[in-house]
């Protein structure tokens, strides 16, 4: 199938998923080349688990309560003014950020530099209203499919990288991110084109912008429903598991860096085998709603098995088998974009992307919050697990306001909208 796009006034160029694609997969290298590392350089600020865990909650909050605030006031600026420059200021937030915590000589520098790119960083959010916009309603579970493979793929190559660098020094990755997110910048300033065509943007309004009046906008789309409660339970699950994965395995396994870098890896090889492979011929036998209940199951029974996870290579067998999980979020998304039209994409993108920041400021309250009051027992304590036990019943919510939402709406209440 051939891209639908639109031709941009820089250098004539149609936009296409290629675009976006390149963009989002640098972007992903370099976000995942600090993940397996972060967290051991916070410790080194710290002298105790209970230090360390508590330390790491203020540098994961900092960045959740500054991306929630910046989502969508950038999701908006996007509508107005279009996606590309919006990723460009991204871009330039990202590379600032990983050079600061690179030379950071004390905690509050790592707390700073996440709330500035917390509030700069709203990339996911932009390339997701991109690919709206270049994107018939029909195809558009297929192309978040792709995005999510490229998302997939940035976690295969950059925690992995990051892993073997930060084992030479715990430094370097930080550094090489940064030249990474300014090589994308160079990208995005001279090759990616913009999607989103001039009839189709609207004037920003900051009421608009407004996060919490975004998540009722949300709501009030056609065909969604009790569905914002689904993204925001499933969503704080995720965001969980992402805050405590390293420190977790770190605490109850004494993973370092490699070891850690190699599982973000077995994450991201699923998500490219599911997104970019399994994803069509799921929906095409499920069809999207049972794929969502199927897969949020699926998720609850992964996150018990974490939690009681006595030895450390079942972390990584389970993620193997959690194969429908993997492709619920994307048919969930699907869902929530074509409620939208074709001139609020970016708001709408924005939103979404708002309640995945509102649970990124609880994600480590309560995640990290459960780590720290049992992070001094000892580590076959079935009870080390609790954040993962708590996963578990957010996805059993999750499970019931869709199953809720799919018997009281029919399918065709839940029709895309018309562009």
């Amino acid at each position: 199938m051939s891209d639908s796009g639109n031709a941009d006034a820089h250098g004539g160029r149609k936009a296409a998923m290629s675009f976006i694609l390149i963009a989002v997969l640098i972007d992903m290298v370099s976000i995942g080349l600090i993940i397996p590392v972060l967290p051991t350089l916070v410790g080194t600020f710290t002298e105790s688990e209970t230090q360390h865990t508590l330390a790491q909650l203020a540098v994961a909050f900092a960045f959740g309560l500054a991306n929630f605030f910046g989502a969508p006031i950038l999701g908006g600026l996007s509508d107005r003014f279009g996606r590309r420059k919006v990723m460009l200021i991204g871009f330039s937030g990202l590379a600032l950020s990983f050079f600061v915590t690179a030379m950071a000589q004390a905690l509050w520098m790592l707390v700073v530099v996440r709330l500035f790119s917390g509030a700069m960083q709203a990339n996911a959010a932009v390339a997701n209203a991109y690919v709206a916009d270049i994107t018939p309603p029909a195809d558009r579970a297929k192309r978040f499919g792709m995005l999510g493979a490229a998302f997939g793929m940035g976690f295969i190559l950059g925690p992995v990288a990051g892993g073997l660098l930060g084992s030479i020094d715990l430094h370097l990755p930080f550094f090489v991110a940064g030249t990474l997110a300014l090589l994308n910048w160079c990208y995005g300033f001279f090759v990616l084109p913009e999607s989103l065509p001039p009839e189709h943007r609207r004037p920003f309004s900051w009421r608009q912008a407004n996060p919490l009046a975004a998540l009722g906008r949300v709501r009030d789309l056609r065909g969604v429903g009790p569905l914002i409660y689904v993204i925001a339970c499933s969503g704080l699950s995720q965001l969980i598991i992402q805050t405590c994965w390293v420190l977790y395995n770190q605490h109850k396994f004494g993973w370092g860096p490699r070891e850690n870098g190699l599982s973000l890896f077995a994450v991201g090889l699923m998500a490219v085998i599911v997104q970019g492979g399994l994803l069509q011929p799921l929906l095409r036998w499920l069809g999207p709603r049972r794929l969502v209940l199927i897969g949020l199951s699926s998720a609850i029974v992964t996150n018990l098995v974490w939690g009681l996870a006595e030895e450390g290579w079942m972390m990584v067998g389970i993620i193997f088998f959690n194969i429908v999980g993997f492709a619920a979020p994307t048919a969930l998304q699907s869902m929530i974009s074509n409620a939208a039209d074709a001139r609020n994409q970016g708001e709408t993108m924005g939103a979404v992307a708002a309640i995945n920041s509102l649970m990124a400021v609880l994600s480590p309250i309560c995640g990290l919050g459960l780590m720290a009051l049992v992070a001094e027992l000892p580590k076959t304590d079935w009870r080390l697990g609790a954040p993962f036990y708590f996963c578990a019943a957010l996805q059993v919510v999750s499970l019931y306001f869709s199953w809720r939402h799919f018997h009281e709406v029919p399918v065709d209440a839940a029709a895309p909208a018309k562009a």
